[in-house]
Formats: structure tokens, C-alpha cells, sequence
């Protein structure tokens, strides 16, 4: 996602590639697909839905074509930015942004989600590998290939146990991902940037890298997709903070309105429950049951519907039920230590 191939035309003469353009497209739409994957979680993250896509298959699936997509494109880019030898004050000066990039995302995301901060993210992998993946520049093609596959198939024949604690999961081989919202191991991920660089060296070892370089449509998605891929860098580590900036404001434009329909559920719940007999602290506990199962679900269309059907009748007696036996039960109360 972040390393670029700054090879302009004009260096086509010196035996270099022109930029290819369906590399940069290519990075354009994993970045757009990041983006529309972060937009999905973060409507979750406020409660605007109930859908989270962490559980699903699908979009687990093509959040991982995504990171592994940006990974194989490290390894293309690496192959064609240093095919005539490598220029180190402009790797270094690129590295060294990716470093700092990889650092803010640690430091944001501990104080966002403390425990679960990310430690080894893409972005810390993409720095690492950048690294690792100057030493098979010259590596033949076959030679590539099965050292993508040293990296991608242990990880799926031995996983062990030993590998689940936080300072070894950035290896792989773990069996239950680790508490980390964002986790890209060595094993097997490293494996997909030798796998980019496998192709990377076939575009410039032969004549298709050539023809798609010449493939240069002017119409405007084609440049937005373009412009997005070499940008990516910038779009990765702002589009979250312009995400969760509309929607934190929203939330708290909103805010008064769920405050009332909150207040309104509590007086409600709290008459219907002195209607029936309860008395003031039994009512208040099953109230306080009740509103938290509804909000934590964001249960407040199925409260709101006024002709429920049969399953959502059941799950609201299903609440009621849970309900009234905590609120029976009473508060617990802990006791000292002797």
C-alpha cells in the first residue's frame, strides 16, 4: 500500500520500466476497499447498525484479499522502483515515513482500544518486509516462488499454541488470534509480498510488463483510481479520522433525540412495572436490565415495532424473562475480604 514506483517515463531510456499505470489501479482499489470495509465497522463502532462485518465471512475474506493484495503490491513496487539498482536516500527517506506512520497508529490506536492496540499492522509489516524483500530483488523467479511458499504453508500445517501470546504472535503460527485489532504475521504474510515480487520480476524480465505500461486509458475513473493508489499512504492514515469524525458528530447531533427516546423507555418501563405490582427498587433493576440489553443491541426497532411477529415476541419475552430473574435476584453485594 505504501511503497511507491516512482519510475516516470523518461527513465525507459536507461533500460527502466515506465510507471505502470494498472499497478497504481490496482492499489487504488484495495484502498477504496479499506476505506468501504473501515465505513461498515466504524457505523457498527457508533451503534448506527447492528451488522458487524468482523463476523462475517465474507467481509473477513475480503478484508483479507485486501491486506494481502497490499502486501503483493510491496513486492511489485520493491522490484520496480530498484530494477536498475538500488537508490537508498530514496528508499530510506520512504521507509523512514512508513516507520513513523506505523508508530502514530500504535500510539492512536492504544488510546483508542488500550490492550487491543495494534502492535505489528499492516504498516508495521509493510516496514518490516520492505526491508526483507531487498534481499530477494535478485533472487531468480523460481527461487522466489518457493520461498513465498516456505512462508505462506508452515503456518497452516503447524500452528501451536506457544505462538498466541502477544510478544510471539507477530510470527505466526498462532491458533486464536491475538487481543489486537490489526494483526499481520511474518507467517504466511511475507509470503505474499515474495509472491508480488515473483511478479514484479516478470514484468521486467519479459514484454508484458512493457504492454502494461503502454495501457494508458484517459478516461476519469481510471485517473481517480490511479491518483488513490499513489496516495494511498495518505488516504490509509486519514480516512478513519474523517470516518469517525462525521460520524462522531452525528452522533452527538443525534444524541438529544436518543436521550428523550431513552428517558421515554425508562418512564415507560418503570410505570408498566409499578402497574403490575413491582415495587421501587425491583423495577428500577429490571428497568436498568432491560434498557442496557436494548442498547448494547441496539434493540430499539424491534422495542418500537407495534405489531411484533412471533420471533420478535419471543426475544422480547426472552428480555423480560432475563429481566425480571435479575432483578428478583436483586443486587449482588461483595463482601469484604476477611
Amino acid at each position: 500500500m505504501i511503497q511507491e514506483q516512482a519510475v516516470s517515463a523518461d527513465e525507459a531510456g536507461k533500460g527502466r520500466l515506465p510507471r505502470v499505470e494498472p499497478v497504481d489501479v490496482v492499489r487504488g482499489l484495495a484502498i477504496l476497499g479499506v476505506i468501504l470495509f473501515h465505513t461498515v465497522w466504524d457505523l457498527r463502532f457508533f451503534g448506527f447498525t447492528t451488522y458487524d462485518p468482523v463476523w462475517d465471512p465474507v467481509w473477513l475474506g475480503f478484508a483479507k484479499v485486501l491486506v494481502n493484495t497490499f502486501l503483493g503490491l510491496v513486492g511489485v513496487s520493491l522490484v520496480l522502483a530498484h530494477q536498475a539498482g538500488i537508490d537508498w536516500p530514496k528508499f530510506w527517506r520512504r521507509w523512514l515515513i512508513l516507520l513513523a506512520a506505523a508508530l502514530a497508529v500504535s500510539i492512536v490506536t492504544y488510546f483508542a482500544f488500550g490492550e487491543a492496540f495494534v502492535y505489528f499492522g499492516v504498516l508495521h509489516a509493510i516496514a518490516l518486509y520492505s526491508l526483507m524483500g531487498l534481499v530477494a530483488l535478485r533472487w531468480p523467479v523460481w527461487v522466489i516462488v518457493l520461498a513465498a511458499l516456505a512462508f505462506i504453508v508452515p503456518p497452516h500445517l503447524w500452528p501451536s499454541e506457544t505462538f498466541n501470546v502477544k510478544w510471539l504472535a507477530w510470527i505466526g503460527f498462532w491458533t486464536e488470534h491475538p487481543n489486537t485489532e490489526d494483526l499481520v504475521p511474518i507467517f504466511p504474510s511475507f509470503g505474499a509480498v515474495l509472491v508480488g515480487m515473483a511478479i514484479g520480476r516478470v514484468l521486467t524480465d519479459g514484454e508484458l510488463g512493457q504492454r502494461m505500461a503502454r495501457f494508458r486509458p484517459g478516461n476519469r475513473v481510471w485517473r481517480a483510481l490511479i491518483w488513490c493508489g499513489r496516495w494511498s499512504l495518505v488516504l490509509y492514515l486519514l480516512h478513519q479520522l474523517v470516518i469517525f469524525g462525521l460520524l462522531f458528530g452525528l452522533d452527538k447531533l443525534m444524541q438529544p433525540a436518543h436521550d428523550q427516546i431513552v428517558t421515554g423507555f425508562r418512564g415507560q418501563c418503570e410505570v408498566t412495572c409499578a402497574g403490575q405490582g413491582g415495587g421501587a427498587g425491583y423495577c428500577s433493576r429490571y428497568c436498568d436490565c432491560a434498557l442496557g440489553i436494548v442498547e448494547d443491541e441496539n434493540l430499539w426497532d424491534l422495542i418500537n415495532q407495534p405489531n411484533p411477529d412471533a420471533a420478535m415476541q419471543t426475544r422480547i419475552n426472552g428480555i423480560a424473562a432475563l429481566c425480571r430473574a435479575m432483578a428478583t435476584a436483586g443486587p449482588i453485594e461483595l463482601q469484604p475480604k476477611a
